[in-house]
């Protein structure tokens, strides 16, 4: 699925109204379980993480955001006390 990157308020407006998968092991998961249909990735995400979530979404065409924001920023604007590497928007 193409990448592409968004800014915060595309983020900020997903988190308010949807419910999210946080953390790579959780939204690895709901990939395979295909309950995802957006993910974020941090700009520091490791590369291990990246390659495993990037094959799995282009198996299952689900697109990926790269955020320009590290993975501690990305945990003040889900408004957590902890980095987050990336997170999914799980379907309804």
């Amino acid at each position: 699925m193409a990448k592409k990157q968004e800014s915060t308020n595309d983020l900020k407006k997903e988190i308010k109204t949807k419910k999210i998968a946080i953390g790579t092991n959780s939204v690895l998961k709901n990939l395979k379980l295909k309950n995802i249909e957006k993910i974020y990735i941090a700009s520091n995400c490791s590369d291990k993480a990246k390659k495993d979530i990037e094959k799995y979404s282009k198996i299952m065409n689900i697109p990926l955001v790269f955020l320009k924001q590290p993975n501690d920023e990305l945990g003040i604007v889900c408004k957590r006390q902890y980095s987050i590497s990336m997170l999914g928007i799980l379907k309804e």
